[in-house]
């Protein structure tokens, strides 16, 4: 399954009923009706990707944890989900280019890992794990995930999608671990390669 495929079962699942599922009204220069809690993430694995590519390029004696600028190096300050135009452009485009140019694979990828390990630091590692191993997910409470990702990136993910951090928190909760889960259908983080060709 493709991450459009996934974004899309994403969306169409519950939208008669709740509104943030629902696409936002679209606009020129917006991506083409995707939903605020798809952006919210799409946004997500770029923050933990651009957190991830950080923490591999700091020197050792850096200590690790939350990084205090999780916009700098976004474009336009941290609208990784601002612009461009469909779906396709949004991955390869903004998302591409958050890293410098890195592929929308290793976006996805690194994504993903950064947070992974976020869950991991912060005491979620076993509801995380269950996302990505065969069988079945644990759910994750809204206070836990907003502990787990921290206050810098849900603000972050406010921003960009235009939703409240209740309704944020609400979202990811019941979307997250179906999202990671369908990214891993191999019970593991899938290599760059896997994940360009997810694409």
């Amino acid at each position: 399954m493709g991450l459009m495929d996934i974004l899309n079962t994403i969306q169409n699942s519950g939208a008669a009923s709740d509104p943030r599922a629902r696409p936002a009204p679209t606009s020129p220069g917006t991506s083409q009706g995707m939903s605020p809690i798809a952006k919210a993430l799409l946004a997500l694995l770029a923050v933990y990707a651009m957190k991830n590519m950080k923490r591999a390029d700091s020197a050792p004696n850096q200590p690790g944890g939350r990084s205090g600028d999780v916009n700098a190096g976004l474009p336009g300050g941290g609208t990784a989900g601002g612009g461009g135009g469909g779906l396709g452009d949004l991955l390869r485009g903004t998302l591409g280019g958050v890293l410098g140019g890195a592929a929308a694979g290793t976006v996805l990828n690194g994504g993903l890992g950064g947070l992974l390990k976020q869950f991991q630091e912060n005491g979620q590692g076993d509801v995380a794990h269950s996302w990505i191993g065969t069988g079945p997910n644990k759910s994750i409470s809204e206070g836990d995930l907003a502990s787990a990702l921290g206050g810098d990136t849900l603000d972050t993910l406010s921003s960009q999608t235009g939703m409240g951090r209740e309704d944020l928190l609400s979202g990811l909760s019941r979307q997250l671990p179906h999202f990671v889960d369908s990214l891993t259908p191999d019970g593991r983080v899938p290599s760059e390669e896997e994940a360009q060709r997810m694409l």
